[in-house]
């Protein structure tokens, strides 16, 4: 595999690998930066792209990431309640200072800081789902235990 990655989604796969997870990134010629480019360069159901989105509480500052089916909005007032404070959708640059990766491409791991992390409990639903892997042309396939695992997150309703 190494050599045949970009940078990034290499990082990617070394986490992946590091935590016994037998997934393989992929990196594809078009975009994946949307869950509907994603879910149609992989070709699954968009509901099946768990999405990386990082917020910021209002109060505190702190990233907290929700990993969201690629078919629903995340719910600010569920997460507020959730994160005890209000919370506002996080911008590039402290996405980039937060995860290590630029937005488009965030992975559920391999952060450069620790986030707190939620899980939208209807990814569940799926036999396998699909996650950015460190670019917008980068993913990769598990399992939606693997997701819970590899994360730490929480599983909640928060769309």
């Amino acid at each position: 595999m190494s050599g045949q990655l970009s940078a990034s989604a290499e990082k990617v796969q070394d986490t992946l690998k590091a935590m016994g997870l037998n997934c393989e990134v992929i990196e594809l010629p078009g975009s994946t930066r949307t869950a509907a480019e994603a879910a149609s360069a992989v070709g699954c159901r968009v509901e099946q792209i768990a999405k990386s989105l990082v917020f910021q509480g209002k109060r505190t500052g702190k990233p907290i990431m929700v990993i969201a089916s690629g078919g629903h909005r995340v719910n600010e007032k569920k997460l507020r309640d959730l994160v005890s404070e209000p919370v506002r959708k996080a911008d590039a640059d402290f996405v980039r200072v937060h995860t290590g990766f630029a937005i488009g491409g965030v992975p559920p791991l391999g952060h450069t800081n620790p986030i707190e992390m939620y899980i939208d409990e209807d990814l569940f639903r799926y036999d396998h789902i699909w996650a950015a892997a460190g670019t917008p042309h980068a993913v990769f396939k598990l399992i939606p235990s693997d997701l819970a695992r590899m994360t730490g997150g929480k599983t909640v309703d928060v769309s």
